[in-house]
């Protein structure tokens, strides 16, 4: 276990003489703790991946051996985000060691006998440095869950242009997430062009950091998008990876969309447990409605609150004259809203990977709904006009 005292490090010594000096200087009075000796100058993306592994507080930099290319690994160490301090080593007080290195970025420098009480105060202005800003107290993202019922209900679609007007309706920052790990399709909606996906998220979960993330979800029209990834993926889903997930993303989100299959698939359930508001989306044929009323039934059995779980229906054509209170007795639920069919406006969005405006029936039903879920005080008014135009329901 590493002593409070010290701090840790990275040590990169071609000068065999020079590493063996400051290492026995620790013997007697330990300041930092060496996670690995590198014997020689690596490259740019050897030490990144060292870093990223061992998240060292400073890098221990031999500057004896080779002065200009130790120069242009502090510059490169000091160029990372967030940057990394390092502390010059010398087997004597080099002042063209001295001068090149602090100029280059570097914050100490060491040189041999290593005295102890150097090293001590070196060291407390390597913690001052490091330690961080007391952040501004913020709250933790919440999380809202959209499943289907059956296949095909609409539930993707429905995630992702409630993530679009939340967005432009708050202008907070929202996470769009594809858990649908064998069939998710936003990505291919909104024709994005991505590298990593949901899956390489979960696979590092426990290693995720700023840097990190800003690799993984793709920027589109003001949502971050976390997408499923290309090529179906069956294997089971850890659920403390899934957590450690979520747990990350809250503090970087205001909002956080998970859009999955099915209810009663796995990784929904699991995806469910995680969120503030889980959403059953269903249309009114009665093999849906008949699986919402199991899937209500079904989240209930699990432990999922009542009163966090909602419906909302789709496709809605007024001819169907289903009343709310009738569905609400058939569910067992809230049905929270109502959605009109129009196919051809989402066939548009779809075809240009667009959000959908508010200039149509779904789009003011959906910044209705958005609204809500925002907590924005007129959400009634909007509910009302998106009523009068095609009849939607709603638990308000």
């Amino acid at each position: 276990m590493q002593n409070e005292a010290q701090i840790t490090a990275l040590l990169i010594a071609p000068n065999r003489e020079l590493a063996q000096e400051f290492i026995r200087s620790q013997q007697d009075s330990p300041g930092f703790q060496i996670l690995v000796d590198l014997r020689s100058y690596p490259p740019a993306h050897t030490v990144e991946i060292r870093l990223r592994q061992l998240r060292p507080d400073v890098v221990l930099l031999d500057l004896a051996t080779d002065l200009e290319a130790g120069v242009e690994l502090i510059r490169y160490l000091t160029g990372l985000e967030p940057p990394v301090p390092v502390i010059g080593l010398h087997l004597r007080p080099d002042s063209q060691a001295i001068l090149q290195s602090l100029r280059a970025g570097a914050t100490e420098f060491l040189a041999a006998p290593f005295d102890a009480a150097v090293q001590k105060e070196v060291i407390a202005r390597v913690r001052r440095l490091n330690a961080p800003e007391a952040p501004a107290p913020t709250e933790a993202g919440t999380v809202l869950t959209f499943s289907s019922s059956k296949p095909g209900s609409g539930a993707s679609t429905l995630a992702t242009q409630v993530a679009f007007s939340l967005q432009r309706l708050t202008g907070k920052r929202i996470l769009l997430a594809d858990f649908d790990l064998t069939g998710g399709t936003i990505g291919f909606y909104l024709k994005l062009s991505h590298t990593y996906s949901m899956i390489d998220a979960l696979h590092h979960a426990e290693e995720l950091d700023d840097q990190l993330w800003r690799s993984l979800a793709v920027e589109h029209n003001g949502l971050d998008i976390l997408p499923a990834p290309a090529a179906p993926y069956a294997d089971p889903v850890d659920p403390n990876r899934l957590r450690i997930l979520v747990e990350y993303v809250r503090h970087l989100y205001d909002w956080i969309i998970i859009d999955t299959p099915t209810i009663f698939n796995h990784n929904s359930l699991m995806a469910v447990l995680e969120a503030e508001k889980a959403f059953i989306v269903t249309t009114a044929d009665l093999p849906s409605l008949h699986l919402t009323r199991k899937a209500v039934n079904m989240a209930d059995n699990v432990g999922f609150p009542k009163e966090r779980l909602h419906v909302l229906m789709n496709r809605v054509d007024k001819r169907d004259g289903l009343g709310v209170a009738s569905l609400e007795k058939l569910f067992n639920c809230s049905v929270y809203a109502s959605f009109p069919n129009d196919y051809f406006s989402l066939d548009r969005v779809v075809t240009l990977g667009q959000p959908l405006g508010t200039e149509t029936d779904l789009g003011k039903a959906i910044e209705s709904v958005s609204m809500r879920i925002a907590g924005l005080g007129n959400h009634k008014k909007a509910a009302a006009a998106a009523k009068d135009l095609k009849p939607a329901f709603s638990g308000a």
